[in-house]
């Protein structure tokens, strides 16, 4: 299932939307949802495009605002819509399909990667406990894709070991470029990864 702070749960599977793994499932009865264009517009995408997660303003389960901060709203609200940061895209069966959020989004080289992406691609190398990606800044005008690292307990593990797992299940731009070992990733209070704790 799918939810957020403004909108609690929204998109879930259930008995009359049988799971398909790796989906959030489909926007659960008398929900709106769309998936709008990631820079600008309030006309949904069609199936396949990715974009912004967003929520018919007419939804009872949406809040109607955040309090005192007017802006913020203004700055969620398009047409009709509720846009927050989630990227997504449906498929033609009209599930939901989670790419993360839009500002942990890299660049790399000019393309758009998501650290979802190629956390998955990690997550199954041997010795890899936990990982998180994001972008690294080697400097002022430099910044590379960088994984952060927990290792397994008694496991000898080292960088070149998760950049070779890498090159063989990623497209060169998506790999990681450098590896740091941690004892722990950095978590809000609800367990949420917080990948610009790592970048800083």
């Amino acid at each position: 299932s799918l939810g957020m702070s403004e909108c609690s749960t929204f998109i879930s599977s259930g008995p009359q939307v049988p799971v398909r793994p790796s989906s959030a499932g489909k926007p659960q009865q008398t929900r709106r949802i769309a998936v709008l264009p990631v820079d600008a517009g309030d006309q949904p995408l069609a199936p396949g495009e990715t974009g912004l997660l967003a929520i018919h303003r007419t939804d009872p389960g949406l809040m109607l605002g955040y309090w005192n901060r007017p802006d913020e709203t203004a700055a969620t609200t398009r047409g009709d819509w509720f846009v927050g940061g989630d990227l997504a895209a449906f498929d033609d069966d009209g599930y939901v399909w989670y790419h993360g959020r839009a500002d942990d989004i890299m660049n790399a080289g000019g393309f758009r990667v998501s650290p979802l992406e190629v956390e998955t691609a990690l997550a199954d190398c041997p010795g890899v406990a936990e990982v998180a990606v994001t972008e690294h800044r080697i400097d002022d005008t430099l910044s590379v894709i960088a994984a952060f690292v927990v290792k397994r307990p008694d496991h000898a593990l080292d960088a070149d070991a998760v950049l070779a797992h890498a090159g063989g299940r990623l497209a060169a731009y998506k790999r990681p470029r450098q590896v740091f070992f941690v004892d722990t990733l950095p978590r809000n209070v609800n367990g949420k990864l917080q990948r610009r704790a790592l970048s800083s």
